[in-house]
């Protein structure tokens, strides 16, 4: 009989399937990122916490595949990765199944691992140094606090009034200290194959910044774009070849997608006293705010004499040294369908939870327009400041003629050897040919005044005035939204609405009637 049980076992253990080994890639050898911006999001800054765009990420991975099936695991992949998205390419016989390991090795990843099991609490008297240990089982958390019942009860982490620390018996297997894709592949013989992985991954944007610096004559400007791209996630990418795509793409929306489990605890205790025994807690502490400069700065510092004025001003420029020359701009954009495609022209780290900027363009002595703009909307009741707009032709012959991305631009003037800032603005993609527009102030001596001089069952007539302060002429450029009655001649007819445009002499005001045809 103990022999046909001894045949019995070994049988079992011959005929038990082999257990899977696991091959573990804990880098890339190389690495390229293209960053695509947020849909639908031309304007505004970055999303710092989690940016809404997303990149296309290629590596480069060599690993070492044993005889059979084994698991693959790609740490350091990125925290946003799309796991449908994934493409690997390279293996012996494809890939069986993929998994996106979202469980990160964290405080809150140990803590959520480890719900309803038991754990050790370490526990130190503030006075005695005493250190004592006991046994608890974690019963609710990580999010909103953690609560354990021990011996004694049930109590809150971390609201004992001593220092305590929880100890866990080992790490939990399936939590990775990066975030990790897995496949289960197989392969015929030992091997040592390179992969090629592919995927999206959401978390990251980038944008376009303009620095536009006037010239004394305010009729050109020297431009400068810096490319910054941001990733929001916890996987950094050295030595990455980077590029952006300019445009959007069709990208169909997806339901939210749940980012690793990690991070620190948040332990959250709720006081057992009352505001009579504490004072303190009876009302909120109310910040005020800190007093203006004329009120914390005697008088006599604040006037100063056109000489102190200049010492202080030559101190200031001798401190300051002169920014470094910006780097060389990458190559023009190539063409992506109706895209455009931006490449860095050198390695850069897109480093985790950061930004980084490189240079995009840098174009000097592009012909700039100096104007006031303006809307008819309706009657303004009183004069109204108009818009100092910038007007750039993106023409080759006005010194620029490239696609410009979507952006903010910050304007800056010379004013008695100081390099001050003028205005910034928003602008939309533009491409080769069309007109840019740079709306940076409010001007207080250029204003407009639209109103009623009289009204029947179809027609208004308006009277229109622009009135100039300044010491020199300017142009002022007034966009007319109406159907105007007889037809000008004289204008610009820019989509539904008419543009005039007219010089308006120093110290002077000009008026502009005309009929408005309207229905009821």
């Amino acid at each position: 009989m103990p022999r046909i049980l001894a045949l019995l076992l070994l049988l079992c253990v011959c005929l038990a399937p082999a257990q899977a080994s696991t091959v573990i890639s804990t880098k890339a050898d190389s690495v390229s990122v293209t960053v695509y911006r947020q849909p639908g999001h031309a304007k505004g800054a970055i999303d710092r916490n989690w940016p809404g765009g997303y990149a296309l990420i290629t590596e480069s991975r060599t690993v070492d595949l044993p005889q059979g099936e084994s698991t693959v695991r790609f740490e350091g992949v990125a925290e946003g990765l799309m796991p449908e998205t994934a493409v690997l390419s390279g293996m012996p016989h494809g890939v069986r199944e993929k998994n996106r390991d979202a469980r990160l090795l964290s405080p809150a990843g140990l803590v959520d691992a480890y719900l309803k099991r038991s754990v050790t609490l370490h526990r130190t008297d503030r006075k005695t140094g005493k250190v004592t240990e006991q046994d608890a089982i974690i019963s609710a958390g990580p999010n909103g606090g953690v609560i354990v019942q021990t011996a004694q009860g049930y109590e809150a982490l971390g609201c004992s009034g001593l220092p305590e620390r929880m100890l866990y018996p080992q790490a939990p297997a399936d939590l990775s200290p990066r975030p990790t894709l897995s496949v289960i592949a197989s392969s015929d013989r030992p091997t040592r194959v390179t992969l090629q992985l592919t995927y999206l991954a959401e978390g990251f944007d980038w944008a376009a910044n303009y620095v536009a610096d006037m010239h004394d004559d305010g009729k050109a400007i020297d431009l400068i774009a810096w490319l910054t791209v941001a990733n929001g996630g916890v996987t950094g990418f050295p030595d990455a070849r980077l590029s952006v795509i300019a445009g959007q793409p069709n990208k169909q929306r997806r339901g939210a997608q749940a980012r690793p489990t990690g991070g620190p605890l948040h332990l959250q205790c709720w006081p057992m006293d009352i505001t009579s025994t504490h004072p303190s807690w009876a009302l909120f502490p109310v910040e005020m705010p800190a007093p203006p400069l004329m009120m914390a700065t005697p008088l006599e510092d604040v006037v100063v004499t056109g000489q102190r004025a200049t010492v202080r001003r030559a101190r200031m420029e001798a401190a300051l040294p002169a920014p470094p020359p910006p780097p060389p701009p990458p190559p023009p954009p190539e063409d992506v369908g109706d895209l455009k495609l931006y490449r860095v022209p050198v390695s850069v780290d897109v480093a985790a939870n950061g930004q980084k900027q490189v240079a995009l363009l840098r174009q000097p002595d592009v012909k700039v327009e100096r104007l006031y703009a303006a809307s008819i909307y309706g009657p303004t009741g009183e004069s109204q400041p108009m818009i100092l707009r910038l007007r750039v032709q993106n023409r080759k012959e006005d010194g620029l003629g490239l696609p410009m991305p979507s952006g903010q631009v910050a304007v800056f003037e010379q004013v008695d050897a100081m390099r001050l800032l003028a205005g910034e603005a928003d602008i939309g993609d533009k491409a080769e040919g069309e007109r840019v527009d740079y709306d940076i102030a409010s001007s207080a001596d250029v204003r407009i005044n639209a109103r009623f001089t009289g009204t029947s069952d179809k027609t208004r007539e308006w009277t229109l005035t622009l009135s100039n302060a300044r010491p020199f002429a300017i142009t002022a450029e007034v966009t007319i939204p109406h159907i105007i009655d007889p037809r000008p001649t004289d204008m610009e007819r820019r989509g539904d609405s008419w543009i005039w445009r007219v010089t308006v002499p120093a110290n002077e005001s000009i008026d502009y009637a005309y009929v408005e045809r309207w229905r009821r």
